[in-house]
């Protein structure tokens, strides 16, 4: 009876690392459909789902600047059935959010770091700046008046605004949504003026002259749109990026992290995905799991001086 009772007590992920998956895996985002961390996320899924043959489901979960796909995950069984793909904001919400119900380092494994890209910063068509000089004398002859999008407070599109007004000494007022989606709707229809978007789901609406691309947020012009200058080249110290990483509840067993990890390295060095990547302007990474945890654990000290010194509240 003892042994029996053993059994019943062993844990779902019992199974060797060698079989798993051996039903379909869960991915949860906590983005709306449309934005950059949902086409990454859609694209390493099915290439999953290629390799390891069991499908890997993108779950969208949005809500409370992305908090209620944090905390799903980390309270998941940690048997490697539930996994969350994140964007920059994962390392921004602690810095601007209190009592999240979760640690963002002690309560969720990292897997993978497997992009990282540029915002670009856009403004709709019939705002009279065509450069970041112009964009800049804009705000300051209206301070207040002019309106950037965000896909919500203390999103990694707020924060590089954030960045860009604090370091210019300009005001301009925050519009923040439930996604970078539903953001690229209003700015694209004249509602907002303006918006750091994620180059992985904006690039298109420039080349279509929907939106008008000014700068990009790195340090270094990208390679995707070369004769965009960079925001620093006209506001000394500033840059940005997004980026974007898979982790699974904590607990989860090593070689199931591991085993994941190895299959997104290598999705990310398949021709397919580099090339698309490359295309929308975005770089290919796919870390170590430590790689990740050293990484959130240094950005999240940054923007944490980021929200300090831009003054911005917490909620």
């Amino acid at each position: 009876m003892t042994a029996l009772m053993g059994l019943l007590a062993a844990p779902a992920f019992a199974q060797s690392p060698a079989d798993y998956p051996v039903k379909p895996v869960r991915v949860i985002i906590g983005q709306a459909p449309g934005g950059g961390n949902d086409i990454q996320t859609r694209l390493f899924a099915q290439k999953l789902t290629e390799s390891l043959g069991r499908s890997f489901i993108v779950e969208n979960r949005t809500g409370a600047g992305s908090v209620i796909s944090y905390r799903t995950v980390a309270q998941a069984a940690p048997d490697g059935y539930t996994l969350l793909a994140v964007a920059g904001g994962y390392t921004v919400v602690p810095a601007v959010q209190p009592n999240l119900g979760y640690d963002p380092i002690r309560d969720l494994a990292p897997i993978s770091l497997v992009v990282q890209a540029p915002f670009l910063l856009m403004v709709h068509p019939s705002l009279p700046a065509r450069s970041v000089k112009d964009l800049l004398a804009l705000a300051k002859a209206r301070p207040g008046m002019l309106t950037h999008a965000s896909a919500g407070h203390g999103s990694s599109t707020h924060m590089a605004f954030a960045l860009l007004t604090t370091l210019a000494r300009i005001d301009i007022t925050h519009v923040p949504y439930k996604g970078t989606g539903p953001a690229l709707i209003d700015v694209i229809a004249g509602q907002v003026h303006m918006l750091m978007g994620n180059v992985l789901s904006s690039l298109q609406y420039t080349k279509d002259g929907k939106l008008r691309a000014l700068a990009v947020s790195t340090a270094k012009r990208a390679a995707a749109v070369a004769d965009l200058p960079t925001i620093g080249e006209h506001v000394p110290g500033y840059e940005s990026s997004t980026w974007h990483g898979w982790f699974a509840p904590a607990g989860t067993p090593a070689p199931i992290i591991n085993k994941v990890s190895a299959e997104l390295a290598k999705a990310v060095k398949s021709q397919d995905v580099m090339s698309r990547l490359s295309r929308d302007g975005a770089e290919a990474v796919g870390s170590s799991p430590e790689a990740l945890r050293q990484f959130v654990a240094t950005d999240i000290a940054r923007w944490r001086k980021v929200v300090k010194d831009a003054g911005i509240k917490l909620q």
